[in-house]
């Protein structure tokens, strides 16, 4: 299982293609790119190294996530998946993005799949388990895989930091409670993949991030 990371869009978000070298499959995961630059980099990342995306999945539906919905979907025809309590969000992107100035936003289609706490989903031969992370936003979702010491984190946690709770639907303590019953337990060797910044470890984390300290 091989993750390549895609900073894009002014709120610097990180998008990730996670692929499978075997099979060629992939699924993208919170497709930031909003310029035609930013869709172009990350169309010839798939293509170049012949990838079949397979899935969209969205970790929470916050505007500079959802950017490039439309143009992952209608490239290669995909299904989006999102957690159900994310449904308001992603239904009122284009007003959200328009508040931001952001008049060129491809609204995105809609949810095909919903998914939610212990589901699972298959890239090649490989698995990446849903944990249900409310906080930053209602219907947050991370992906894990034990084997790989995977943890795809979105917004929840970043390095020496954690994600904002003043947004509409988010909860500093609902926010917490995520972090503390679904992954501050998990191996001290897990790499997190950030929805924005850097990558970091669970360990560096517990002994760095203030916020950890629970």
């Amino acid at each position: 299982m091989k993750i390549e990371k895609f900073t894009f869009n002014p709120f610097a978000e990180n998008t990730y293609v996670i692929y499978d070298e075997g099979t060629k499959d992939c699924i993208v995961i919170d497709p930031g790119c909003y310029e035609s630059n930013e869709e172009e980099i990350l169309l010839n990342f798939i293509l170049s190294n012949k990838l079949v995306p397979s899935k969209l999945i969205n970790t929470h539906c916050h505007i500079d996530h959802v950017f490039g919905n439309n143009f992952v979907m209608k490239n290669w025809n995909v299904e989006l998946f999102i957690h159900k309590k994310e449904e308001e969000f992603l239904s009122q992107s284009q007003n959200i993005a328009k508040s931001y100035g952001f008049e060129n936003y491809k609204i995105s289609p809609k949810a095909d799949k919903f998914i939610d706490e212990n589901d699972n989903i298959s890239i090649g031969d490989e698995k990446l388990k849903i944990f249900f992370t409310p906080g930053h936003s209602p219907g947050h979702i991370c992906l894990y895989n034990k084997k790989h010491n995977i943890l795809i984190s979105g917004d929840v946690i970043f390095m020496n930091s954690i994600g904002r709770t003043d947004l509409p639907g988010g909860n500093y303590k609902t926010l917490v409670d995520s972090i503390k019953t679904k992954i501050i337990n998990l191996p001290e060797e897990t790499n997190i993949f950030c929805g924005h910044g850097p990558s970091t470890t669970l360990n560096k984390e517990k002994i760095n991030n203030p916020f950890l300290n629970l």
